[in-house]
């Protein structure tokens, strides 16, 4: 925990003060990720989910200029139809604070928000990483770095597919994160449960993930962990299926000169029309098995269990 100030929602309070398991969620999902309703009702539902698995979701976001974990209804109802909302990120979160501004939280910010509220758990959807091209652009994701440095597990359904996902995988090897795949050996491809490359850790239960979380705790090193939890096989788009509509998206983006924060809201979108739908109902439902797993970690990791504790010593 820290000094600065932050704004729980009275759910979060509740939990904290009980010592019950909290889960974050970004925002960015809600105001840079799909229209209204529709986004609205997402955020509902994996919310709901996080709850039904045992957990407290906290949903974060700056709102005029304040540091909020934890969403009231009435300020989630306000963010999903807010426009103009600043895509937070460890460069430029502070400014928006400091300045009074309403801003959605990416990975990045969101694991520096659960950090000062002490909370050990993350559910997103993907993270970002190193996109195609980047040997030229140099166009790198800050939530890479961040991982390295910011001690919150981090349940995704790997990296998004529309990045350079084997650099993306070297680059958090570099930086010293465990990249965990959750029941298999293959590194989940978003939309995709597997690719063919080979996850550089494999663990099969929340159990182990937490003892994994808590061991790195105890032995002081920074930085947290990467969960990559594959999609469910009935909501999955198969990788050859994604391949050259991803490939085509792309050109698009590149056409249009579409560069830095725009590129990936660009590909998303342009996917989105490609598949006709069928990525955002894929995505709807990795981001809510994310929430589940997230919540089962956050869980065992709240009861301080003497299992969980290293026993060699």
């Amino acid at each position: 925990m820290t000094s600065f100030p932050l704004t729980f929602s009275s759910e979060v309070a509740n939990a904290r003060d009980g010592g019950l398991p909290i889960v974050a969620l970004e925002s960015t999902i809600i105001t840079h990720g799909m229209p209204y309703p529709q986004n609205l009702e997402v955020a509902r539902q994996v919310e709901a989910d996080v709850r039904a698995a045992g957990a407290t979701p906290a949903t974060i976001a700056v709102i005029d200029g304040q540091l909020h974990i934890g969403l009231e209804e009435k300020q989630l109802i306000a963010l999903a139809q807010a426009r103009n909302v600043a895509k937070l990120s460890r460069a430029d979160m502070a400014v928006c604070i400091a300045t009074g501004r309403t801003g959605a939280t990416t990975v990045a910010a969101t694991m520096i928000a659960a950090q000062l509220a002490g909370i050990a758990v993350f559910a997103t959807g993907g993270i970002g990483g190193v996109h195609k091209g980047a040997e030229g652009t140099f166009d790198i994701s800050a939530d890479l770095m961040e991982l390295a440095q910011t001690p919150v597990t981090v349940v995704a359904a790997g990296a998004k597919a529309i990045l350079d996902v084997p650099k993306t995988l070297e680059v958090l090897e570099t930086q010293g994160v465990p990249v965990i795949a959750y029941g298999q050996d293959s590194f989940p491809a978003f939309w995709s449960a597997t690719s063919d490359l080979k996850a550089p850790l494999r663990l099969d239960s929340a159990e182990d993930i937490a003892r994994a979380h808590q061991t790195r705790v105890e032995m002081g090193l920074p930085g947290g962990q990467l969960v990559a939890n594959p999609i469910p096989s009935d909501a999955e788009i198969p990788a050859a299926t994604l391949a050259p509509v991803i490939a085509q998206a792309q050109q698009d983006a590149e056409t249009h000169s579409i560069t830095g924060k725009g590129v990936t809201p660009y590909l998303l979108q342009r996917i989105f029309e490609l598949t006709e739908g069928r990525s955002l109902t894929a995505n709807i439902a990795l981001v809510r098995n994310n929430a589940r797993l997230a919540a089962a970690i956050a869980a065992l990791l709240a009861t301080g269990e003497p299992r969980l504790r290293s026993t060699n010593r």
